[in-house]
């Protein structure tokens, strides 16, 4: 899937839009089931950072994050597509970097962790060693923010989870 921005657009709106664009990829092929997809992007200083590209691609995202506050955003789509129900919605989690060294940089680099994780970081695993705080949801950082999937599936009729008897 492409997962290029578009000029001028938002965190917001790209994450929304990438959300939706994966979740109708799957619709087609699912009719009869209600699908969720989502998307992160991580934003700081007005810039989007997606997956990186390679390993200084990452390096200069790590770099640019060091020290500092930076947004993830998470798009989240809900399709039912027998239904042509659509709702898109999102999650925003401030999250604040320590000051990076170089050994730091590298030694995440080496995990191999990066690859395929916006901001090029993963809270979840060896990433949150690079974490100082954060303000909002975790699992948004993680990729999929589990309050606001259990507070709109309900609206799609499903109001029993596997760990509810």
């Amino acid at each position: 899937m492409d997962e290029t921005l578009r000029d001028g657009e938002s965190a917001e709106s790209a994450a929304r839009r990438l959300a939706l664009d994966k979740g109708e990829a799957v619709a087609k092929e699912a009719v009869d089931s209600l699908i969720i997809a989502a998307d992160t992007l991580v934003t700081v200083e007005g810039e989007i950072l997606g997956k990186p590209k390679d390993e200084n691609d990452a390096r200069r995202m790590l770099k640019l994050l060091s020290g500092r506050g930076h947004e993830v955003v998470t798009g989240i789509a809900f399709i039912l597509r027998a239904e042509d129900v659509r709702h898109v919605v999102f999650s925003r989690t401030e999250v604040f970097f320590r000051k990076l060294s170089e050994i730091d940089i590298e030694d995440y680099i080496s995990t191999g962790e990066y690859a395929g994780k916006a901001g090029a970081y993963a809270i979840q695993s060896a990433g949150g060693t690079l974490i100082e705080s954060h303000s909002g949801s975790f699992s948004n950082v993680v990729g999929l923010p589990v309050t606001e999937v259990l507070k709109f599936a309900s609206a799609f009729g499903i109001d029993r989870f596997p760990w509810k008897g």
